[in-house]
């Protein structure tokens, strides 16, 4: 992380520097050398921000450093950036809806791309989706995970284990940055670093790379994700990735032994099945238990 972080700073650094370039008039063998300055627009830090209801002080000057930091990082890695204002078209409206019913902040939207910039990937340490859930997390929520089936990938039920849990933290930590601090590294980890250190303030706490990261990667997103132009990302309403809202829903409770035969069935193509359905893993769905499953058809 830190090696990424002094990456960043010194491309910046170097893209603010005077450029010289070399280039020759109509006059043969005469070169013209000439000068341009590209000034690089820097982050507003003389305005109050907050996560999750909660302000972030940055009169003091650490705070406001890591703050700044990652609003630079999130503000120059533009293709993922990029990426995260497009597909926050797609998910955001999904995760707000399960925030607000399981009563979360909406902020906690941001936390989900500061988990996984809206991928469904797998981290070292074996997380997996979205809110990067842990196997035995996500089984201990009741969620399946297997070789043909993984709950981790449906983004409604990720979501509510990610409520479950951010709502535990809350009562055990008493506020949201600390909830969230908690999901990061884990509540006994954060238990612990409190009691080591005296301290119960977030900000006043000396965690993990990553922990003390966290909660300013998730304030930066918020803030270039709001205010995409400010940061100089212009991207029209109709470029981004559109809801995948339209579908209908199949309740299963057989095997399935071709998906594709089965998508065929209902006039879509298998790619199409799966885009709708990530959680399906396999080609096939065995379900000897007539356990239901809810599929997403695509209209």
């Amino acid at each position: 992380m830190l090696k990424s972080l002094k990456f960043y700073l010194a491309a910046l650094g170097a893209i603010a520097t005077v450029m010289v370039f070399t280039s020759y008039d109509d006059t043969p063998g005469k070169m013209v050398t000439e000068t341009r300055t590209f000034i690089i627009p820097q982050v507003d830090m003389d305005k109050d921000y907050s996560f999750a209801g909660e302000r972030i002080p940055i009169e003091n000057f650490d705070v406001k450093e890591r703050l700044d930091q990652e609003l630079i990082i999130n503000s120059y890695r533009h293709s993922t950036t990029i990426l995260n204002i497009k597909n926050s078209i797609r998910y955001f409206p999904v995760i707000e809806k399960i925030l607000k019913e399981n009563g979360i902040p909406e902020d906690f939207k941001y936390a989900a791309v500061a988990e996984s910039d809206f991928r469904n990937g797998t981290s070292g340490a074996g997380a997996r989706g979205v809110w990067q859930l842990m196997q035995s997390t996500a089984k201990d929520h009741g969620l399946e995970v297997g070789e043909e089936v993984d709950e981790r990938l449906n983004l409604e039920k990720a979501t509510l284990v990610a409520c479950q849990h951010l709502k535990h933290y809350y009562e055990r930590f008493g506020n949201w940055t600390l909830a969230a601090a908690a999901y990061n590294m884990g509540a006994h980890g954060l238990d612990k670093e409190v009691e080591n250190q005296h301290f119960r303030n977030y900000y006043d706490l000396n965690l993990s790379d990553e922990t003390n990261r966290y909660i300013f990667r998730i304030a930066a997103i918020k803030e270039v994700l709001e205010n995409p132009e400010a940061f100089g990302f212009d991207i029209p309403q109709e470029q981004r990735y559109p809801p995948l809202d339209k579908y209908a829903i199949v309740t299963v409770d057989t095997s399935i032994a071709n998906l594709g035969d089965f998508a065929k069935q209902f006039g879509v193509s298998y790619r199409l099945l799966k885009i709708y359905n990530p959680w399906l893993r396999d080609f096939k769905l065995t379900n000897t238990r007539g356990k239901k499953y809810d599929i997403k058809i695509p209209k």
